[in-house]
């Protein structure tokens, strides 16, 4: 017994072989265990699938000890004793430093000369190697296997106990304490806490603790024998099994249980606080951050849902992940739209979210092609077309899934507890297929979850045991079995976060009524009181607002999103030229503009804006025209002097920006005219608004152009109601007369006034020289007239 003291407690100083002996059982978990997908097992049953490759890897001179099942696939046996196998896999997870379980499948014809090398011959059987076994050692062989986790834990644990020299490093002694190594336990182990756990001889609950706790430091497990009388006497025991703590100043505590059993010591002693796994760094303070610029820590509630991290669930799985999918067709087509119509239907969260969720199903499940661009998913999800009341913020950060560190939690833990809300509100519901929502989780982890590894361990989940939910409430615990299945198989891995460990939830402490033993002291779970606890955790109207924008200035923030327009989408490239408006002259007043015509288009445009209509508001150069057939009231006012500024036009920009213009202009199919410069009270009713191109002749001005209600009148109407306008232009789809396409080819640039004139300028220049010419001829005839007479 010293020898195997003095190797076990001194397990904390021979730390480094510990950690080497996990990291390698790891090591073999990952590159080993996903090697296989034929057989009985996978890596996700937490048990080395061993081959011809790994075999002396994970047997021969191993520091833990090694459990092997050899079985054939096909053997009806072997597939009934399966589930026990994985169940104890999974229930002696924590003594993986110390042992370990593998499975071969014989029946592979690549595996049968591993078979042959240790004689097995009948089916299944499961063998057993010390640590450090050599090459050719055949393990002890134990023929019949109980369909019983007990019993199958308890056989392990002798098998251990039997071991021969060398004891496996990572093992803590098993056998009984003595008051003498009590009193001294201290003087040479550097631990904070010692527990004792006082039992009869016959128990197995002492050293069941003691592996439970071998990935933890800072705490030593010990078993007392009833038959220990001095420290029985001592703390003054009286029940057994029953939980001591004691200190090194020699007081010792009760440690305070529900049930005197072993699973609910080893939730109350890894929840002491300083206790952290093997290798993992200490927890840190996260409740104060050293500067601004780091991550703000959000003080939260444990034991409650926050809508913030529901929200931030979809905004990753929406915008992160499906973004991924450039096109999305096929199966993920279909995984995408169960997916969406699930949350549309069961998503109990803010109105704007639920309004956005449910016009994005709508358009999903109206696509009837083979595919859709996610671009188009995007302009849906992003309320580009300014659906009212109708948002999906992005995230702020993670509320009750915020970890540690930026690396911990976060998105698998929003995802899971978005999987939880659903399962439980179609079951509140009443949902008409109990496998809806799974179904709809299953095609979306498959399709689109990021982690691959992660991804085939959910389906092989899936395919193993989803098919047994026939009810609604079977569904609700299904994905709860589950998610404890993911937390047993990746506790105490690199991801786990220290301050958030991953146990069997709900624990004792947060539902005790959810955990019973059964008669032999097995821990059990109360399936009815944990589906009563999974509903009331997961209700609607238990999950908090806490740390989200008010809705209503998310709504305002969506409201100033400019929708795309669709002509423009469509020609990119075509981009007019900015170019400056006509200003007046200096101390010439603007025309004003009727106050009551104002207020009221005002008016109508905050409700319109208010309902959440699909147009944007018009650009502040661009002002509203009259409708055709609308009559304008007259507004009667004392006329006054206008001086318009004379437009000095550089003819080689011009004529670029011109044709630019011309072009967008026949790019977009609307007819381009020439502003008027008509004071507002002498216009015509104007025509109805369009999206077009108005180009000054002189400027090249760009503004909404007004579309003509009537089409069909003649060509006589628009001249007359042409000629009516002071300086007014042509529509270009108005076939101009030969003379009319002469006087415009020459009125390029200028007009009106600037060529009355140059006529004038070009009539004064030629009677000038006319003038000139006369004056010259008469002078020079005078001059011949006047010779000397010979």
């Amino acid at each position: 017994m010293a020898r195997r003291c003095g190797c076990a407690t001194s397990r904390f100083t021979l730390y480094p072989r510990v950690k080497e002996a996990a990291y390698a059982a790891l090591l073999c978990f990952c590159l080993f265990g996903s090697a296989a997908e034929a057989g009985l097992y996978t890596s996700s049953d937490q048990i080395i699938v061993l081959s011809p490759e790994n075999v002396e890897s994970v047997v021969v001179n191993s520091t833990a000890a090694t459990v092997v099942q050899f079985y054939l696939s096909w053997c009806g046996h072997c597939i009934d004793f399966s589930p026990h196998y994985k169940n104890l896999a999974r229930d002696i997870r924590e003594w993986q430093p110390a042992v370990q379980l593998a499975a071969v499948d014989c029946s592979a014809e690549e595996n049968k000369e591993i078979c042959t090398t240790y004689g097995v011959k009948v089916f299944p059987v499961i063998m057993f190697f010390p640590a450090y076994s050599k090459a050719g050692t055949v393990g002890s062989i134990d023929k019949g296997l109980p369909h019983d986790v007990q019993r199958l834990r308890h056989m392990v644990i002798d098998k251990l106990e039997a071991h021969s020299d060398p004891w496996p490093p990572a093992c803590p002694p098993l056998e009984p304490i003595s008051q003498t190594e009590v009193d001294s336990f201290f003087e040479t182990n550097k631990v904070q806490n010692l527990a004792l756990i006082f039992e009869n001889p016959d128990s197995y609950i002492g050293r069941e603790v003691t592996l439970d706790l071998l990935q933890f430091d800072n705490i030593a497990v010990r078993r007392v024998l009833s038959t220990e009388e001095a420290l029985v006497n001592k703390l003054g025991v009286t029940e057994f099994p029953s939980c001591y703590l004691y200190y090194p100043s020699g007081n010792f505590t009760r440690l305070i249980v529900n049930y005197e059993a072993r699973t609910f010591y080893s939730y109350a002693l890894q929840g002491l606080k300083g206790l952290v796994r093997s290798g993992k760094p200490p927890v840190v303070n996260v409740n104060v951050t050293a500067s601004s610029s780091e991550r703000q820590w959000k003080s939260f509630n444990r034991s409650s849902v926050y809508m913030a991290d529901l929200e931030a669930a979809l905004h990753y799985s929406l915008r992160m992940e499906v973004a991924a999918h450039t096109v999305i067709k096929g199966d993920e087509m279909i995984s995408l739209k169960n997916y969406v119509n699930a949350l549309a239907k069961y998503f109990q969260g803010r109105p704007m979210v639920v309004n956005l969720l449910k016009n994005l199903n709508s358009w999903l499940q109206n696509q009837t092609g083979d595919e859709i661009s996610y671009e188009a998913f995007k302009e849906i999800l992003d309320n580009t077309a300014q659906s009212p009341d109708s948002a999906l913020p992005k995230s702020r950060g993670w509320v009750g899934c915020q970890g540690s560190q930026q690396n911990f939690r976060g998105y698998p833990c929003g995802v899971w507890t978005l999987f939880h809300v659903l399962t439980v509100q179609a079951s509140n519901a009443n949902g008409s297929d109990p496998q809806e929502v799974l179904t709809a989780m299953r095609g979306y982890v498959r399709r689109f979850f990021g982690c691959r590894y992660c991804a085939n361990h959910f389906e092989h989940m899936a395919e193993e045991s989803m098919s047994k939910v026939e009810t609604l409430s079977s569904a609700v615990l299904w994905l709860w079995s589950s998610h404890n299945i993911v937390n047993n198989r990746i506790a105490g891995s690199v991801s786990e976060d220290p301050e958030f460990p991953k146990i069997q939830w709900p624990s004792p402490a947060t539902c005790p009524s959810c955990h019973t033993v059964s008669r032999r002291g097995d821990h059990e779970w109360n399936r009815d009181e944990v589906l009563s606890f999974l509903k009331f955790h997961f209700s609607s109207d238990r999950i908090l607002t806490d740390y989200l924008d008010d809705e209503s200035h998310v709504l305002r923030k969506e409201k100033r999103k400019k929708p795309i327009d669709r002509r423009a989408r469509e020609a990119p490239d075509l981009a007019m030229p900015s170019l400056p408006l006509q200003s007046t002259v200096p101390g010439e007043e603007e025309e004003e503009e009727p106050q009551d015509e104002e207020e009221e288009g005002g008016q109508e445009a905050v409700a319109a804006d208010e309902m959440g209509g699909g147009r944007s508001e018009p650009n502040s150069w661009a002002k509203p025209k009259m409708v055709v057939g609308q009559r304008k009231e007259q507004i009667h006012r004392k006329p006054r002097m206008r001086v318009v500024q004379e437009d000095i036009v550089d003819l080689d920009s011009f004529v670029n920006n011109h044709y630019k213009a011309k072009a967008l202009q026949l790019a977009s199919g609307s007819r381009v005219k020439r502003r008027t410069l008509k004071r507002k009270e002498e216009q015509e009713p104007g025509p109805v608004f369009g999206l077009g191109i108005e180009l000054d002749p002189g400027l090249g001005m760009v503004a909404l152009e007004p579309m003509e209600a009537d089409n069909d009148l003649d060509l006589g109407q628009k001249r007359h109601w042409l000629q009516k306008r002071e300086l007014t232009g042509q529509y270009f789809d108005v076939e101009p007369s030969h003379r009319g396409r002469w006087m415009f080819m020459l009125s390029i640039g200028f007009s009106k006034l600037d060529i009355s004139l140059c006529v004038i300028l070009y009539f004064l220049s030629t009677m000038c020289l006319l003038a000139m010419y006369l004056f010259f001829k008469n002078r020079y005839k005078l001059r011949r007239a006047k010779l000397p007479l010979p």
